[in-house]
């Protein structure tokens, strides 16, 4: 401090030496450079020698980057095949009358579930019935008739034996008595079809089902040529289900045919809600060249008529189990330059590693690894976004999970 006194002193005395020969504003202008000068003379001079600017900055230990993280899981796997189906009536059939008349009654409620062989509609019989009369009385009539041929008959042939007839006579009687007995064939037959005619004035169920919208109503005249008929009867217990899978798939669905593994179950349209269960009937002999697919056929027993047809609904066919086979939830799987790879959690010193895997079917949020995992691994299943093999990571539970940077929110620029 001394020596910065003494440079103070001596800059002031220069100063009023000079004060004669310069004006005061250019005395104000010397006055400040020098002090400027000074000062950083003194700061100079009070700063040792040799000594740094600033503090060496100690380096910043990364901290874990947070994760959740899940066990592999290793047990028995169902190989399942998904397809978009139609569901489909194993029976269906429009009821029109198969004669012509007035319709007396109609003898079912729409919507009704009938059995096979309900009456479901009457027509006018009237008619038919005379027609069944008239065959009936030309029947009778005839067969009369064939009574008293074979009569003369039995009479002429020992009067023939024994020369009291003549031969011609009795060919003519025997001839008589053919001819009457195919008029009595042929009323028979007319009979017949005057009955079957007859009945179809009842209409009844072919099968069991449930009757539809009531499409004409007592009072009008029927035809068998109406397009609509009178009701369309559908049935619904069983029911069949008509799917597509790829081409490639028909092998592995043969197999399971062969071993008796092969079992369908139905989902709804959002392929969530489970359906129906039932078996696979049948794969189709021609496959779609345009699309490469074949069409498949399976039946459901639908007891609680979940089924209904013309909805479209998601067909799972297992075709296999595969046993000790290793699974990881769906977010664990990324794809990389190389493929498909997990980040393994040691589990000594909390760092990751990348494992390349192979991935199977993927289903209910699990994916089967054909490849690349033991099943005693953990992996990691979100906030892979920030990590690199050897990154330490800090496991998350689940309630905390929403502190865990992912992909997602990084590419939409939320993340630094």
């Amino acid at each position: 401090m001394p020596a910065a006194r003494s440079i103070i002193k001596s800059v002031i005395t220069t100063v009023m030496e000079c004060e004669a020969m310069l004006s005061k504003k250019k005395l104000l202008f010397v006055i400040a450079a020098v002090l400027i000068a000074s000062a950083a003379g003194t700061g100079a001079y009070v700063l040792p020698r040799g000594a740094p600017s600033h503090a060496a900055e100690p380096q910043a230990v990364p901290s874990p980057v947070p994760v959740t993280a899940a066990q592999a899981r290793k047990g028995d796997v169902p190989i399942v095949l998904e397809g978009l189906g139609t569901v489909t009536p194993l029976n269906t059939a429009t009821i029109r009358t198969q004669v012509q008349g007035t319709l007396d009654s109609v003898n079912f409620v729409e919507g009704q579930e009938v059995k096979r062989g309900d009456l479901l509609a009457r027509i006018d019989p009237r008619v038919f019935e005379a027609q069944v009369d008239q065959a009936e009385a030309a029947l009778s009539r005839d067969q009369a008739s064939l009574k008293n041929s074979q009569v003369n008959l039995a009479r002429t042939q020992p009067l023939a034996a024994r020369g009291f007839a003549t031969q011609q006579l009795l060919d003519t009687q025997g001839s008589q008595v053919a001819q009457g007995e195919g008029t009595v064939a042929l009323d028979k037959a007319a009979l017949e079809a005057a009955q079957t005619q007859l009945s179809y004035t009842t209409i009844t169920a072919p099968f069991d089902g449930i009757t539809g919208i009531r499409r004409i109503d007592p009072g009008n005249i029927v035809h068998p040529t109406d397009p609509t008929g009178l009701v369309l009867l559908t049935q619904l217990q069983p029911i069949a289900i008509i799917f597509t899978l790829p081409s490639t798939d028909i092998p592995g669905v043969q197999k399971a045919i062969a071993s008796g593994e092969a079992s369908v179950e139905a989902y709804d349209a959002a392929n969530k809600r489970k359906l129906d269960q039932g078996s696979l009937m049948l794969i189709n002999n021609q496959v779609d060249a345009s699309t490469g697919t074949v069409q498949l056929k399976a039946s459901c027993p639908n007891e609680k008529k979940n089924l209904w047809p013309g909805t479209f609904v998601n067909v799972h066919l297992t075709i296999a189990l595969r046993h000790d086979a290793v699974t990881v939830p769906l977010t664990a799987v990324q794809q990389g330059p190389t493929g498909a790879f997990v980040y393994v959690i040691d589990p000594k010193n909390h760092t990751v590693s990348a494992r390349d895997v192979e991935a199977g079917q993927s289903r209910e949020g699990k994916v089967l690894i054909d490849r690349g995992l033991s099943g005693d691994e953990t992996v990691v299943t979100a906030g892979q976004y920030r990590l690199t093999p050897g990154t330490s990571v800090a496991i998350v539970p689940d309630d905390r999970k929403d502190i865990v940077q992912n992909a997602t929110t990084a590419s939409a620029g939320m993340l630094p």
